[in-house]
């Protein structure tokens, strides 16, 4: 960890504004923190630097002094003899990856100026600021501007940015962590870039809760090797926040544990942990379950009417910051919500936070774990709510992730060709820009260091000419090449799709859902609204709603008396083990072979589930590579037990059912969850022979991967993605967006252009890569083969399910049937299997 100086090598006039911002502290009845004073220090030193420190922590004032005091000094305005106001224009930018997050930020911003009586302005700039207030920052520019990764590549966009620009000092990229492992991250690299040569003296600081990989975190953000990097510090809060995990265990354990009820059978024991706190905050996974929670609070404890509240991403603007007032105010009992709440909005103390379900990973429990005891000193309290018994292994490995301090990395991507066309056509855009001044600013990101001349080359013809195969199309033409060689784009529709689609956030087509009156209530994703007919009545946002008709993007609605069980669910909303949870999670489940004394609460509540895994099976050590066999009406069942999550079990799976059909004509019917797979076929395979024959090696794994999954299906689904971040796909103008059957279509004809004519079209490659690098996380399949290289293959041939493979079966059936039907059919099963 590199420090700032300690010994003072300020000027007098920084050391008195250092003054003034302690005397603000004392004023408030506060003392800084060592860490807030190491920041001022280090950034009125001139350093970058990245600041590591938890939600509620002060990390905001710990930059925002800094800012505001040396952006008072260097526009001269301490001069007594001048005391002029400073020049007006953009002096520092707060980068917020949450629009949530925006309004604490300004609000602190605020606070100082106005205690101290300073003559600045802040302002916000996101997707919801509104176009009267884009205007007038258009004429005049706030000193401080809080805004997202995408609102400042908007401004990048406008005619003469680099006038706007001129002055800034700052950038600060809070959150960096979230950030940096997506292509956001590449986004705000590219826009440094950019901004480091615009403005001459500009600090740079990223804000990043605690992960695995800190350093790597600072090396992306500056760039590797750069001027800033060399002149940077890493400065760690270091605040000892003790977090208490409670398990709520249920008081029968259910042997055959499934996944189906989303832990409502625990519904009542939480009602006495609301009852008893002044603000209880209950965290789901998905924004589906969000809904079900509060629906089935309400409807078996209606006296919570007017006093409990429901916060996600697709809930409209105005009932978000309703909510996060009320948190504040400390006016509602309870707020059921989803990661909308997990990051830094800057409320008071939260008393109680309930984790439903399994988080996945320990960053992200930690994050949750910290809204409770917001203010330091105080510990973070979280009950674990399972959604099913094996659950409860995951509360365990969390109690163990916390006594070790193990946090995952976050890894950046590499070689994004699409968000770069997206950057140099947004350069385009505004006024243009020469390859030969781009080229180098590029090349110093983390993400483009490896690119080379072929690959840049390659980039400008596909923005002058389309790509290879697509240069008769006049539509793929965007950018001209002046005579002076400056490459800009000069057709205003041109410009204005573009600015349509700036980001790189590409989820299923959204609607908004209104009132036939025309109130706004949220929004929903085009899939679920396609299942709908007239009449049918859904919950969303805690109401009942009928759908009336989808009239061009909107959803037209009514209220609605009757019950229903249909609740939107969104895409892309079920997640996977980390690596650090996966590991955490297999030694606790060894730890089940352990006497009792040396097992944690939760393991020893799980006795009956382990009780009936022995009587089939057993419970694998850090030895053993569990295998299970067993026949039921519906087939064959072939279990395997990594415990690795359900994105690296999706691509095993396939792989051995490849490998196991090159040596016999075999069709499977796979099913996954976050601790095993399984193989469902209408004969039995011997599991011996996948010993015998080391199918489980990771000799030719990528070449069988590509085999087995169907890649190319894969890869076209994520070429979607890419085609609509670069440009060459068009998601239509707001309001009229569209359809997506239609923008699929036109993506896929793309690829199979691509696929059949241009093989090395480097977005093509691009989606080939990113399938394996990231969905199905190629890397970790291949330590996790590795892993069971050198374990002992186990064999255990069942006469019925085991309580490890039920959830798996019963995952499996849920793409089959409805709800009702599948409780029903599970109770059956499970009366069955319990009756032996």
């Amino acid at each position: 960890m590199v420090n700032p100086k300690t010994s003072s090598t300020l000027l007098p006039q920084q050391e008195v504004l250092l003054q003034k911002a302690e005397d603000w502290f004392s004023d408030q009845g506060w003392k800084p923190f060592p860490f807030q004073k190491e920041t001022w220090r280090a950034y009125m030193e001139g350093k970058h630097g990245l600041l590591n420190a938890p939600t509620g922590s002060g990390k905001t004032y710990a930059l925002w002094f800094p800012i505001l005091m040396e952006c008072l000094r260097v526009s001269g305005y301490l001069d007594e003899k001048k005391k002029t106001r400073p020049k007006r224009g953009l002096r520092a930018i707060w980068i917020t990856p949450l629009r949530a997050l925006s309004q604490e930020i300004f609000q602190s911003a605020q606070r100082i100026i106005q205690d101290l009586d300073l003559p600045l302005s802040v302002g916000i700039r996101t997707g919801d600021t509104s176009t009267k207030e884009r205007s007038r920052q258009k004429r005049q520019m706030p000193e401080l501007l809080i805004t997202t990764p995408e609102s400042l590549h908007l401004l990048l966009s406008s005619k003469n940015y680099p006038k706007t620009f001129a002055l800034c000092q700052a950038v600060v990229v809070d959150e960096w962590h979230e950030l940096m492992g997506s292509k956001r991250g590449v986004q705000m690299e590219l826009a440094l870039s950019r901004l480091k040569t615009l403005s001459e003296n500009l600090r740079i600081w990223g804000i990043s809760a605690t992960i695995g990989n800190l350093d790597l975190a600072r090396e992306v953000l500056l760039g590797p090797g750069s001027p800033a990097f060399e002149n940077s510090v890493m400065i760690r809060a270091d605040i000892q926040k003790r977090i208490e995990v409670k398990s709520l265990l249920p008081k029968t354990m259910e042997t055959f544990p499934w996944r189906g009820h989303l832990g409502l059978h625990l519904l009542d024991d939480v009602i006495p942990i609301i009852k008893s706190s002044k603000t209880t905050l209950l965290f789901t996974n998905t924004r589906s379950q969000c809904e079900i929670w509060f629906q089935k609070i309400l409807e078996r404890y209606p006296e919570f009417a007017g006093e409990m509240a429901m916060h996600h991403g697709s809930i409209n603007k105005e009932t978000r910051l309703w909510v996060e007032q009320a948190i504040r105010n400390e006016s509602l009992k309870a707020v059921v919500c989803t990661s909308s709440l997990d990051l830094g909005v800057d409320f008071a103390p939260v008393e109680t936070v309930i984790q439903i379900g399994g988080p996945k990973g320990v960053a992200r429990f930690f994050q949750r774990a910290g809204r409770s005891g917001h203010r330091p000193g105080q510990p973070s309290v979280i009950y674990f709510l399972p959604t099913h018994a094996l659950e409860l292994v995951e509360a365990s490995a969390l109690h163990k992730a916390i006594e070790k301090k193990a946090v995952e990395d976050r890894m950046p991507y590499l070689m994004s060709y699409d968000v770069l066309l997206q950057y140099l056509t947004t350069l385009a855009v505004s006024d243009g820009f020469y390859p030969k001044e781009i080229w180098p600013e590029i090349r110093s990101t983390f993400c483009y260091q490896g690119l080379d001349e072929d690959q840049w080359q390659w980039l400008l013809n596909f923005m002058v000419l389309g790509s290879q195969s697509l240069r008769s199309y006049d539509e793929y033409r965007k950018v001209e090449v002046e005579e002076d060689g400056r490459f800009k784009v000069n057709n205003k529709g041109i410009a204005m799709r573009h600015r349509f689609q700036m980001g790189t956030i590409v989820g299923d087509a959204n609607l908004s859902v209104h009132y036939q009156s025309g109130g706004y209530i949220g929004s929903i994703e085009e899939w679920f609204v396609s299942g709908l007919n007239p009449g049918d009545v859904f919950t969303f946002a805690g109401r009942n709603l009928e759908f009336i008709r989808l009239r061009g993007m909107k959803v037209q609605v009514r209220n609605s008396k009757k019950r229903t069980s249909k609740v939107p669910s969104w895409m892309g909303g079920r997640l996977t083990l980390s690596a650090q949870m996966s590991q955490l999670l297999r030694e606790e489940l060894y730890s089940a072979r352990l006497s009792k004394a040396e097992q944690s609460p939760e393991i020893q509540a799980l006795d009956p589930v382990f009780e009936q895994q022995r009587k089939e099976s057993i419970i694998p050590s850090t030895d053993h590579f569990l295998m299970e066999y067993f026949e039921t009406r519906e087939g064959h069942h072939h279990l395997f037990y990594p415990f690795e999550g359900r994105f690296v079990h999706e691509a095993l799976a396939s792989l051995l059912a490849y490998r196991i059909s090159l040596m016999r004509p075999v069709s499977f019917s796979l099913a996954f969850n976050d601790y095993g797979f399984e193989l469902l076929s209408d004969q039995p395979v011997d599991l011996q022979e996948i010993i015998d024959n080391n199918l489980l090696t990771t000799d030719h794994m990528l070449e069988d991967l590509q085999n087995s999954l169907n890649s190319t299906e894969m890869a076209r689904r994520k070429f979607r993605d890419i085609a609509v971040i670069s440009g060459l796909v068009f998601t239509g103008y707001p309001e009229k967006g569209i359809k997506m059957k239609h923008l699929q279509s036109s993506s896929q004809l793309l690829f199979d252009v691509f696929k059949d004519y241009e093989a090395d079209n480097l977005l093509y490659t691009q989606a080939y890569r990113e399938t394996f690098e990231h969905q199905l996380e190629e890397g970790r399949l291949r330590l996790a083969l590795k892993r069971i290289g050198r374990q002992e293959l186990v064999i255990r041939n069942c006469s019925q399910a085991t309580p490890f493979s039920f959830p798996i079966i019963t995952d499996r059936l849920r793409e089959k049937m409805s709800s009702e039907k599948l409780a029903d059919r599970i109770r059956k099963m499970t009366k069955k299997l319990q009756g032996r």
